[in-house]
């Protein structure tokens, strides 16, 4: 994993707006039409390689394909394993929304009809096998000549945490959770592997670590730190024999327009986080809930050799940050924890799931040519001597 040696690097979180096209079969997939495969995988060819240049054009540094081919950035998962069968009447085992959801009732009844959003679950009724092994090949195949195909040295594939893989899942099959959890890590090593063998980078998404948070504290702070202590623990299990510098750990508090009142404080998780093994932390650090905690890093020392990737835009807001306040941001958390350990990157995804965008096409990319400027403007200031 490159580091900002002369220069601070720019990337993002990983989900960008699909195109159309792309949509399109999402969209039929979504109501159980039938998909011919290959047409849908030449599409996502065409597509990735478009996205990919684009993001070279914006000025970013290390890219990725989109996750153009996946349901939702958490739940693709289900589709890529074997022993889920979904229920709509059950609940899942987390309100990933927390008490939002009761102290803003009548925003979430408006927002989604009054039925709540966490009704709906995958349930675990047999072994979990991971059973798709096209995907991921073709996932790889794609990213990999497309970033050949611009020049682009360094690129990175987005997989889901144990902790969130299946957030909306409940374990009806395996005696205990442990065993559910390790299993879901199992199947997710899969992926794991074949991305850090065939030389990209490997993100592991993880939102729900964080989103958990609440739900589960007001049922007891123990209830919540053995829950995301057997995750983490999982989640090193399944990267076992990959190197920290090949690894970065994305945590947000999710991609939704919601009052984020229930977010977990930075300073609450933060020693959570640093037990992943990874060489790189991508962090929400852009929004209004979340920017004050660059504080967090003055008093938790980021590990030697590791990396910050803090979140300099956002996708919580239309509104396209100015060069200049991405320049403060990046240049606030290099003083803290040394230039050479930042990256410029994103919030979040820009597109939650295959049918939920957060801000327009256009919007996004000038996001994102603005977090370029914005490290352009900070290198030339950090390395002025």
């Amino acid at each position: 994993m490159k580091r900002s040696q002369n220069r601070i690097l720019t990337t993002h979180a990983g989900s960008l707006i699909r195109p159309a096209e792309v949509s399109a079969f999402d969209a039929a997939r979504q109501v159980g039409s039938a998909v011919d495969r290959e047409a849908y995988d030449a599409a996502l060819r065409r597509a990735v390689v478009d996205v990919v240049r684009k993001q070279a054009e914006a000025g970013i540094d290390v890219v990725d394909d989109g996750e153009f081919s996946k349901s939702s950035w958490g739940t693709y998962i289900n589709q890529r394993v074997s022993g889920f069968k979904h229920d709509p009447e059950r609940d899942m085992a987390i309100n990933y929304t927390g008490r939002d959801s009761q102290r803003f009732n009548a925003f979430f009844e408006a927002e989604s009809g009054g039925r709540p959003r966490w009704r709906g679950a995958d349930v675990c009724v047999e072994p979990i096998v991971y059973a798709d092994q096209h995907s991921i090949k073709r996932d790889i195949e794609h990213l990999k000549s497309a970033a050949a195909g611009v020049g682009v040295e360094e690129a990175f594939l987005p997989v889901v945490a144990p902790a969130s893989a299946a957030f909306n899942g409940v374990n009806d099959y395996y005696q205990t959770e442990e065993e559910y959890v390790y299993a879901l890590a199992e199947a997710l090593r899969n992926e794991y592997l074949a991305i850090y063998e065939s030389g990209l980078l490997l993100q592991v998404d993880d939102a729900v670590l964080a989103n958990a948070y609440d739900d589960l504290m007001a049922r007891g702070p123990e209830t919540y730190r053995r829950w995301a202590q057997l995750r983490i623990e999982a989640l090193n299990h399944a990267l076992r024999g990959i190197p920290e510098e090949r690894v970065r750990y994305h945590l947000c508090y999710g991609s939704w327009h919601a009052p984020h009142v229930s977010d977990a404080p930075l300073e609450e998780i933060v020693e959570l986080i640093l037990q992943v093994n990874a060489g790189a932390y991508s962090i929400e650090a852009a929004n209004v809930r979340h920017e004050h905690e660059w504080r967090v890093w003055q008093d938790v020392r980021l590990p030697e050799g590791k990396m910050l990737i803090p979140g300099v835009v956002t996708h919580h807001t239309i509104t396209v940050e100015h060069p200049r306040l991405v320049a403060d941001r990046l240049i606030r958390f290099a003083k803290i924890v040394g230039r050479e350990n930042v990256i410029a990157g994103t919030d979040c995804g820009f597109q939650q799931g295959a049918q939920v965008q957060r801000v327009h096409p256009t919007i996004m990319w000038a996001k994102l040519q603005a977090l370029a400027e914005g490290a352009r403007i900070a290198s030339g200031e950090l390395w002025s001597d």
